[in-house]
């Protein structure tokens, strides 16, 4: 099996929570084939020169070549980088699998926060994620929120 890994890779945590991902995949998952852009010091050392062209084309390509896109949608907003590699990785029809794990999911169900948010608008507790790119990925897939989940939902596809 394929899989691609798409998240912001310029913060010390976006690489840090890369990594963390990835080794729980490889470990659960011996012999899967894990492309994280961040590993390709070919277009992502930042020392170096790749222009936009040698970027797009050379993800482009593991986007193709993979069977699963593993998606991660935390910070303020889901990453630009991200939003179009699910946008080009939902042309193949094939799995997604993005995880959520921000802790402003917890409570959905508490009245005190939806009263508080019906009273005044600036009293939103929840989170908003664009909902074009919500869509996308639940036309071919599932939206997890723990790295456990992403392994499981992986196991279960390379079965």
């Amino acid at each position: 099996m394929k899989a691609y890994l798409a998240n912001g890779l310029f913060s010390i945590g976006d690489r840090l929570v890369n990594e963390l991902i990835a080794i729980k995949i490889r470990a659960a998952i011996p012999g899967i084939d894990l492309y994280v852009p961040q590993e390709n010091a070919e277009i992502n050392d930042k020392q170096s020169f790749a222009d936009s062209l040698a970027i797009a084309n050379a993800d482009m390509e593991k986007l193709e070549e993979s069977d699963v896109l593993i998606a991660v949608l935390d910070g303020i907003e889901v990453d630009s980088g991200v939003a179009a590699e699910i946008g080009a990785f939902s042309t193949f029809n094939r799995p997604i699998v993005a995880l959520f794990s921000d802790v402003r999911q917890l409570g959905r169900d508490n009245q005190n926060k939806i009263d508080a948010l019906i009273a005044d608008g600036t009293e939103n507790q929840f989170i908003y994620r664009n909902l074009f790119v919500i869509g996308i990925i639940k036309k071919n897939g599932v939206i997890v929120s723990s790295i456990e989940e992403v392994v499981e939902q992986i196991e279960k596809l390379n079965r």
